[in-house]
């Protein structure tokens, strides 16, 4: 006899492409369909074991000769900020969020053709539609919302975090922001949010997806601390090594 409720799902691995972190490399990725009445819970388990969710898929790093990507999660009931932390929530402290359905709007898709266009002109999502920002943005089959960012006094948008809310967490799917607003170091700001907003509800992680030592776009993520990363055995302190876990 079988349990028909048990429904495990099949994986898939991409094409060799180069990588979008390290020169030179070249990247695969593993990865499967979220769909059903057992999205949410999938979605959740994979994502204790590294995967990152895009739209209705999740995936994560399986490439052949690379295992630079590393899942990091921070710990945010022990969180504290630095100094620098510290004087940039001072420095945003005239922005206001405000969590929104994970909706598309034409305010935000400007925001974001704004981002790509003064930050990632070469990227993969230059060039992005008002039907394919839709289709980012509203196809999750998971609990994922909108955070807005804007200016107190003149209601001006400034950021959006488009963001997964899980039972232990938040995971930090994609953000966008005014690119006037970088030299306010304004993507760390939305991470210490994210972390107040976790501390507040009293759940432990706010999960920052793939940190990478040798690429600026991505080793930012270990000044945030304490952090823990994914090994073999599990999640362990981000400055312990594994073998001695």
């Amino acid at each position: 006899m079988t349990d028909q409720g048990i429904q495990f799902p099949k994986f898939y691995v991409t094409a060799s492409s180069p990588c979008p972190y390290i020169e030179g490399n070249e990247e695969r990725k593993v990865f499967t369909e979220l769909r059903g009445p057992e999205a949410i819970a999938l979605n959740e388990a994979l994502g204790k074991v590294g995967f990152r969710r895009s739209q209705t898929v999740v995936y994560r790093p399986a490439c052949e000769n690379c295992s630079e990507c590393v899942s990091v999660r921070v710990m945010a009931q022990e969180y504290t900020p630095s100094r620098s932390q510290r004087r940039i929530a001072r420095q945003n402290s005239d922005l206001k969020s405000e969590v929104r359905p994970s909706t598309a709007t034409q305010e935000h898709f400007d925001l974001l053709t704004q981002y790509l266009s003064a930050r990632h002109a070469d990227g993969s999502m230059a060039g992005m539609t008002m039907e394919e920002f839709e289709e980012m943005v509203e196809s999750s089959p998971v609990q994922t919302v909108s955070i807005e960012y804007r200016k107190v006094m003149t209601n001006e948008l400034v950021a959006v975090a488009l963001t997964d809310e899980l039972s232990d967490g938040l995971s930090m799917v994609y953000s966008y922001f005014d690119p006037a607003y970088e030299k306010r170091s304004i993507g760390t700001y939305l991470i210490h949010d994210h972390i107040e907003r976790t501390r507040y509800a009293n759940q432990p992680y706010v999960y920052l997806g793939y940190y990478v030592q040798d690429s600026p776009k991505m080793n930012y993520k270990a000044r945030f601390k304490p952090l823990e990363r994914l090994g073999p055995n599990g999640w362990y302190p981000f400055d312990r090594d594994a073998d001695a876990v």
